[in-house]
């Protein structure tokens, strides 16, 4: 069995979220293994992170968000509500702010509790299966990487492992 590992860096604004369509990388990287027949997982080790396989909805939105993009925003700020204000949550504690102060990180820094959250429910990887050494994604689906993290630009990394013969 053959086991590829590969990453690559995507830049985030800081502006929440943002979703960066990674399917045309991910495919270059499973062409070239030269894996023809096994899976291909692109994961995220950042906990405020997400990676997502949806359709491209084509249509934006005057966020610059493609519809589903803005729908999905939509709903995670009904259901996890950016958070603006020092005790919206109780994450961060005061012993994680004593922690990320050490760290050089400022206390609005800190304040990215529902980046977390919403990671979590999405999940931080997808596993692809690799037919005929590409990807198979099905007619419409594209592979995005979402930072939900809203504090500061950075940038991200994207992981894939591709494990096959």
């Amino acid at each position: 069995m053959k086991i590829v590992s590969e990453s690559f860096t995507v830049s985030s604004s800081g502006k929440r979220p943002v979703f960066h369509s990674v399917t045309e990388r991910v495919g270059d990287i499973v062409r070239k293994s030269g894996v023809k027949s096994g899976i291909c997982v692109v994961y995220s080790r950042h906990t405020t992170c997400a990676v997502m396989i949806e359709e491209d909805s084509m249509d934006t939105a005057y966020s610059g968000r493609t519809y589903l993009q803005q729908d999905l925003t939509d709903v995670f700020e009904t259901l996890i509500p950016t958070c603006r204000k020092e005790g919206q949550y109780m994450h961060p504690g005061p012993r994680l702010t004593a922690f990320a102060a050490e760290h050089g990180e400022d206390k609005p820094g800190t304040l990215n509790t529902d980046a977390h959250l919403r990671s979590s429910i999405m999940g931080r990887s997808e596993t692809i299966p690799v037919d005929d050494g590409k990807l198979d994604l099905g007619e419409f689906g594209h592979i995005y990487f979402v930072d939900f993290d809203h504090t500061r630009a950075r940038e991200r990394r994207v992981n894939v492992r591709i494990l096959g013969e």
